[in-house]
């Protein structure tokens, strides 16, 4: 625990730039720095002794200077077919965030955290009925990729795909969130491709227009659960103050800078947003957008009374648009 509460940089929060400048600063050359960052990314050390290829006054120096150890696993649920791999994680200061792994045949995805707590208070959103603690840094971000990349690795296997679907509102921590996607993209390192990554909002415009303009081959995903503004306001806080109009205005700008196919988010509350109405509604919405619509039942949560549509009624909602 000593090493959780130290005040030494937590090394998965550097980029390759800054590390090059710390081990420039021990007096140690700057290939070295590749060296150590092939370490973390490539060979998934974890450790300043796992460096053995490393001289020990170097591996001594990182010990004394760098944390490797920012998350803390304090729970791990498993689906029966152990497919599903859920970590609840404990940061230094308390806070705890989640992060998932989903098995597929051809697949290895992880949900990963951008925020301990969220501040869009979504009212169907177990994050959101918590309240906003704190945003993550790069660093806890990534570290949450390598806990699952480590644990992959044993079996032979690789992180495929990435999704930023976890705690929090990746777009209210923007510059975190991409600067981890960075350092995970990154081609002397892990080379994650980007197009493996979605970032999912509720819809902050100015995000959606700034990560427009720096035409990322990310993909993005709009969390939007409603066709109608006062339907969506009152389950989703954040369409106050960026309505459905000036959200999907965004959106099509989002599409014709990047040229990139979006995919909008809906999760059916039953006798809620699972109508024909609110289908066809959609459908109008959408229309002629390079889009996908990911429709799929509410997973309930415990301060919430509404519960995920029937199967009936999800291919019903399905068949209208």
């Amino acid at each position: 625990m000593t090493e959780l509460t130290s005040t030494s940089p937590l090394v998965y929060d550097l980029d390759l730039n800054q590390l090059t400048d710390l081990v420039q600063s021990w007096g140690e050359p700057a290939y070295r720095a590749k060296q150590i960052w092939q370490g973390i990314y490539c060979q998934l050390w974890d450790s300043a002794q796992a460096f053995s290829p490393l001289p020990a006054g170097l591996r001594a120096k990182m010990s004394d200077e760098l944390r490797f150890t920012g998350l803390n696993p304090s729970a791990v649920l498993k689906s029966s077919d152990g497919q599903t791999v859920k970590t609840l994680f404990h940061l230094p200061d308390g806070r705890a965030i989640e992060a998932v792994l989903m098995r597929y045949e051809h697949r290895q995805t992880l949900c990963i955290s951008s925020q301990a707590g969220c501040a869009m208070g979504c009212s169907f959103c177990a994050t959101g009925q918590m309240g906003f603690k704190r945003h993550l840094t790069s660093g806890e971000i990534v570290e949450q990729v390598l806990y699952y990349a480590r644990m992959l690795k044993q079996e032979g296997k690789a992180v495929t795909n990435i999704v930023v679907m976890g705690m929090g509102e990746p777009f209210h921590n923007y510059e975190n969130t991409l600067a981890a996607i960075d350092r995970l993209n990154h081609s002397d390192g892990f080379n994650l491709g980007a197009r493996r990554f979605t970032i999912s909002t509720v819809g902050l415009v100015p995000m959606i227009r700034k990560f427009a303009a720096e035409k990322r081959q990310i993909n993005l995903a709009i969390s939007l659960h409603a066709s109608d503004d006062q339907l969506r306001s009152s389950m989703m806080p954040v369409n106050n103050k960026y309505p459905i109009a000036e959200l999907i205005q965004a959106c099509r700008e989002y599409i014709d800078a990047t040229g990139r196919r979006l995919t909008f988010e809906w999760a059916l509350i039953q006798g809620v947003n699972d109508t024909p109405e609110q289908a066809r509604a959609l459908a109008v919405l959408l229309k002629g957008m390079l889009c996908h619509v990911n429709v799929i039942p509410l997973n309930p949560t415990h301060k919430f009374a509404g519960t995920g549509s029937t199967r009936q009624r999800a291919e019903a909602f399905r068949a209208e648009l």
